[in-house]
């Protein structure tokens, strides 16, 4: 079961930070290619997929008996990171906890780190208050601090622990700081396609690992953008036909009966064994 409004590169991303990371971090381009197949995409798409996250320095070429690829080590922090989003605490921000402002100015010569910076704080979670000014709950600093360090963005931004105090209902102004009708599209989207499949495969005995694994990495794979787009804001705070409940009930359904079985559908199919990866 793949969308096919879902790009190669993404399903590919999902099939190493989901399983291959498990098992050393490489697959041989033949496995790859078998695999993608499951998902309805084929050779010329896998390789044509693979050589982009070559360039962005996702993916670094290896032999080991057969041609093959591995994880970048400099990208084992990004998905760290990504895991603690995707499958960490779903609960919404602590009012109390207060928020990280991001504040930055960039010099017209350096314009393509705005619109970088703008991008990036977006696909953090943060909402943009006005122009050069963003705001994220404080549980986020951290991650935002991480991220803009790493890609060289720190220098032209300062982050700020803060609290509101005055003077609007906070409530009114959130809704116009981020894209709320756009987030709750997202999860609709997401219920709807996987919903149904939730309700099926959550009443059945057992599933096969080959369908587990065609139905897991699609799923992950339109899943994990939603953590990074809703920020997890405070529930006093969220219009209250709020849907993103429903959506995270279906994805932690899904992935308690998929992961695993997913997992050792890649095993089979490529006969690696579980290792530690080194950071």
């Amino acid at each position: 079961m793949s969308d096919s409004s879902i790009r190669p590169s993404s399903l590919i991303n999902t099939v190493y930070g989901a399983s291959l990371r498990r098992l050393g971090g490489w697959i041989s381009i033949a496995d790859l290619i078998v695999l993608m197949a499951e998902l309805d995409v084929d050779g010329p798409a896998v390789r044509s997929a693979i050589s982009r996250l070559k360039k962005r320095g996702i993916l670094e070429p290896e032999r080991r008996g057969a041609n093959g690829y591995r994880l970048s080590p400099a990208v084992h922090p990004v998905f760290d990171e990504g895991d603690r989003r995707i499958f960490g605490s779903l609960e919404p921000a602590d009012l109390a906890d207060g928020w990280v402002m991001a504040v930055f100015s960039v010099p017209e010569s350096e314009r393509s780190h705005r619109y970088q910076l703008r991008t990036r704080l977006t696909w953090l979670g943060f909402g943009n208050i006005t122009s050069g000014v963003w705001l994220a709950p404080g549980r986020l600093l951290d991650d935002a601090r991480a991220t803009l360090d790493r890609l060289g963005l720190s220098e032209y931004v300062h982050l700020f622990a803060s609290q509101y105090v005055a003077f609007s209902d906070l409530r009114t102004s959130v809704s116009s700081w981020w894209d709320f009708p756009a987030i709750q599209a997202q999860y609709a989207a997401f219920t709807d396609t996987y919903g149904p499949v939730a309700a099926r495969l959550t009443t059945q005995s057992g599933i096969d690992a080959g369908e587990a694994f065609r139905h897991y990495v699609p799923m992950l794979t339109q899943w994990r953008r939603l953590p990074y787009l809703d920020p997890g804001l405070p529930k006093e705070l969220l219009p209250g036909d709020w849907n993103a409940v429903a959506a995270r009930q279906v994805f932690q359904q899904l992935h308690a009966v998929l992961a695993e079985p997913s997992l050792r559908h890649v095993r089979t199919v490529t006969g690696l064994q579980a290792e530690s990866v080194t950071e």
